[in-house]
């Protein structure tokens, strides 16, 4: 399934048109107002069919009885409501926060305006794109497709893109180093592909732009001294070599399990600096 970094519609987007086309009469639930602890911010929202959900606002007791709530009224044919709940003893929570729900049926308007406000916070994530669709690479798109980012892989192979998470745009090219081009500032780009020669290529590029917020690698401390060696060769910029990140993943955790270097790196890009997009 080939793509493009540029392509308009979101993941998330095409997800939420599904289910707002497929899901029946809905009641949009919006957490209105949160005091004190809470498993979620004030203005979350879920969606909430006969037999369906989208999204959620924090699991648990709360919850519950808001999906409960939110069913009496589509059956009930009741198109408003508010209701609060307190995240104590009596309701088997510990939190200790209070949480002002509104609920409202959903309109065209209410839809149209649910599109617009995930199209504006999909723009405020941060890209991330993978190149290589190998094991580790399908295991970090896997754990990445459901963080507050937007994934993007590229690969030469395209048959290698087959079975990516939805929310993951799926990249098929003979020039993959072109994708960078497209990429936002403070994007995070991690190279994963099964040719050295292509890596070193890939990061050249990145490392060039100097507006990247994270460039990684997967690799060990012997492939970071070849990589430093060549780099020298060609005449790089020694202080651009040390924003490169290799290996991926940090040393902390003794493992190479694709699944375990995902993870290690999933929480080196959700600790890096806030995304800031570019305006430009």
């Amino acid at each position: 399934m080939p793509g493009s970094a540029s392509d308009a519609q979101g993941f998330r987007e095409a997800a939420l048109i599904r289910f707002l086309h497929e899901a029946g009469p809905l009641i949009l639930t919006r957490l209105d107002r949160v005091e004190g602890s809470a498993p979620r911010d004030e203005g979350t929202v879920m969606l909430v069919g006969a037999d369906a959900i989208h999204g959620t606002i924090g699991g648990g007791f709360a919850e519950f009885e808001t999906i409960a709530r939110a069913r009496a009224m589509l059956a009930e044919g009741r198109a408003q409501d508010q209701h609060m709940i307190i995240l104590g003893p009596d309701s088997g929570q510990c939190c200790g926060g209070r949480l002002t729900i509104r609920f409202e049926a959903v309109t065209e308007d209410i839809a149209r305006s649910l599109l617009d406000e995930i199209r504006r916070e999909e723009q405020a994530l941060r890209p991330v794109m993978l190149f290589g669709a190998g094991h580790v690479g399908k295991a970090l798109a896997l754990a990445l497709s459901p963080l507050p980012l937007r994934v993007s892989v590229v690969e030469t192979r395209p048959e290698e893109l087959a079975g990516l998470p939805e929310t993951v745009r799926a990249i098929a090219t003979p020039l993959p180093e072109a994708e960078l081009e497209a990429l936002p500032a403070n994007s995070a780009v991690i190279i994963l592909t099964h040719d050295h020669a292509l890596d070193f290529l890939i990061a050249r590029a990145a490392l060039e732009r100097r507006d990247l917020a994270y460039v990684g690698m997967i690799g060990s401390a012997t492939k970071r001294a070849s990589f430093a060696g060549q780099w020298k060769r060609e005449g790089g910029d020694p202080a651009l070599l040390d924003e490169l990140v290799l290996p991926i993943g940090g040393n902390h955790v003794k493992d190479k399990r694709p699944a375990v270097i995902a993870v290690m790196v999933a929480a080196e890009i959700l600790s890096l600096p806030p995304y800031q997009r570019s305006l430009e």
